[in-house]
């Protein structure tokens, strides 16, 4: 499954409803006509002076951030004076007797949930996981057995990699014999606790059998549960984790369960599950927002937001990162790990050779690192559409694992 259409389907709305809301909110009769070129022109320009403003105020330095936001404030009301003078004395309107700004809404809504349909379709899904890695002996450099840890949704088919040193990890265990089982995209659902639990029976299992210390290789979903199982076993004989496409700061917002009654998110919490319910009968997948490995990555928000990117003692750990995780980020220091940026959407980076080929260099004991200069760019353009980050000391269920320093503080990251 890929996180990248949910960055592009929250944009494409917010720009289609902008010059339809303008006229809301000045006039009567505003939900019949098209809105003219001027009112379009001008959403379009508030757009992106609220991108370039917002990218400043995150790159100025300690007070000349409320400088530029004031600034930024005095050109917005500039521009909408201009807004409301097309809007209220449009030159002239198109389809004048037509209710186009219903049609809008709808289309609006329509792109999201589109794009959950699309993503949570059996069709789109990650089929058979069989990343490049599978299918090659490994150079005599590596010193290590590797378990390979599929994405969200994938599935094996049980069969087994080239080199007998090579391993995927099955998110349904091992059968009698001590082999990964194949397993269905249902089976990646489970908490990521869980899959840390399996992946220490395998891990250790590989150990034995070949005696040798053993990396990781997770995808997305894997990448965390690599993540989490060096958290849950600090002394096990995995000593390499490579991370692709992995959750960076992941679990910013929360949702209490379906079964609370209150809690910071709990509208949210049950919009999100009539529009997976509908998805779901639209698609027949299976996706939840109350599904295990989702509930994991919220519960444990502090663990996930501020220390998957950070180093693990004794452990070699590295981070290939696309370059669309940039929009979904807050601008900023976000990893004290090597990291390898891509040009790329989420997802699939396992599946390219030049990406195996870096991995197996890594691997072999080199040292990467590739910071691609657009990345930070990236992170500042989308910095003024980020949603508001719920802070951990705020929410009740995440007091006591918090990491100190203080709230939206750098000082966070990899604190102890």
């Amino acid at each position: 499954m890929s996180l990248s259409w949910f960055v592009f389907a929250a944009v494409a709305p917010m720009l289609l409803l902008a010059p339809f809301l303008q006229r809301a909110a000045v006039g009567p009769g505003w939900w019949r006509g098209l809105p003219s070129a001027a009112l379009v022109g001008w959403s379009l320009l508030d757009f992106v002076v609220i991108t370039i403003a917002g990218a400043v105020v995150w790159r100025v330095p300690g007070w000349w951030t409320l400088l530029v936001a004031a600034l930024a404030g005095a050109v917005n009301g500039l521009l909408w004076n201009r807004t409301v003078r097309a809007a209220v004395l449009p030159a002239r309107v198109h389809w004048a007797r037509v209710p186009v700004a219903p049609f809008v809404v709808a289309l609006a809504l329509a792109i999201p949930l589109t794009a959950q349909v699309v993503t949570s379709s059996p069709a789109y899904q990650v089929g058979v996981f069989r990343p490049l890695l599978l299918d090659r002996r490994l150079p005599s450099s590596v010193p290590y057995a590797v378990i390979v840890i599929g994405p969200h949704n994938s599935r094996y088919d049980g069969r087994p990699a080239v080199d007998p040193l090579v391993e995927t990890f099955s998110y349904a265990g091992r059968d009698a014999a001590g082999r990964p089982k194949p397993y269905v995209a249902r089976d990646t659902h489970r908490s990521l606790g869980s899959s840390s639990e399996l992946l220490d029976q395998q891990v250790r299992a590989l150990h034995a059998r070949t005696g040798r210390p053993v990396a990781l290789l997770g995808e997305s979903e894997g990448a965390m549960v690599g993540r989490t199982y060096l958290r849950d076993h600090p002394s096990s004989p995995v000593k390499a984790l490579l991370m692709f496409s992995p959750l960076v700061r992941a679990a910013r917002v929360y949702y209490p369960p379906e079964d609370a009654a209150a809690g910071w998110g709990i509208a949210p919490g049950w919009q999100l599950r009539g529009i997976f319910a509908l998805a779901a009968r639209l698609s027949g997948g299976s996706d939840s927002p109350d599904e295990p490995f989702i509930r994991s990555l919220m519960e444990n928000a502090p663990f996930y937001r501020f220390q998957t990117m950070c180093p693990v003692p004794g452990i070699r750990v590295i981070a290939f990162l696309p370059t669309v995780s940039a929009t979904e980020l807050p601008p900023g220091p976000y990893t004290q790990i090597p990291v390898y940026e891509v040009p790329a959407l989420h997802g699939g980076l396992l599946g390219r050779p030049d990406i195996s080929d870096r991995a197996v260099e890594f691997l072999s004991g080199a040292d990467l690192q590739s910071k691609r200069r657009e990345y930070g760019t990236f992170q500042l353009l989308g910095a003024a559409w980020q949603v508001p980050t719920l802070a951990v000391t705020i929410n009740p269920v995440w007091r006591g694992h918090v990491s100190p320093g203080p709230p939206f503080s750098r000082g966070r990251l990899c604190g102890k």
